[in-house]
């Protein structure tokens, strides 16, 4: 495992707006306040969305689309820079009506109502290209 400590510099509460993007809010919210790494968590409700699950064997990701109504219970994930950009690595479990549940990495979802609490860190993480998983990650 590698690992490298951090200390906390800064937390955030915040509400997601109605009708935008839930993802790209965090990753805006992260750039305007200069958050190269953080980790947080949200709940809320979406109107609809489309989960990312990464097939190992063929290395990458398959998209499944969603038009309908959930409850995020919760949006767990971290913010780190990718390409130069805050990117808001975010995996969701969200609910339906019925109570059951899809799971993934959060691509995008219309918010309908959101809160956050964001832990940002003192320190810079921007992710790398990993040659063994294929995936852009951490270089601790």
């Amino acid at each position: 495992m590698d690992y490298a400590r951090v200390e906390g510099a800064r937390e955030y509460v915040a509400r997601l707006e109605h009708g935008r993007d839930w993802r790209e809010q965090i990753e805006v919210f992260a750039n305007e306040e200069a958050i190269d790494a953080a980790f947080f968590f949200g709940i809320g409700a979406v109107q609809d969305a489309e989960l990312w699950f990464y097939d190992q064997d063929e290395g990458e990701y398959d998209a499944i689309r969603f038009e309908e109504p959930f409850e995020v219970t919760p949006a767990v994930g971290n913010i780190s820079v990718l390409d130069g950009e805050p990117f808001a690595h975010t995996h969701a479990t969200l609910s339906r009506e019925d109570g059951s549940v899809v799971a993934g990495h959060l691509e995008s979802a219309t918010t309908f109502a959101g809160e956050l609490y964001v832990r940002a860190f003192g320190t810079s993480l921007e992710r790398e290209h990993d040659p063994v998983t294929d995936l852009d990650l951490w270089p601790l």
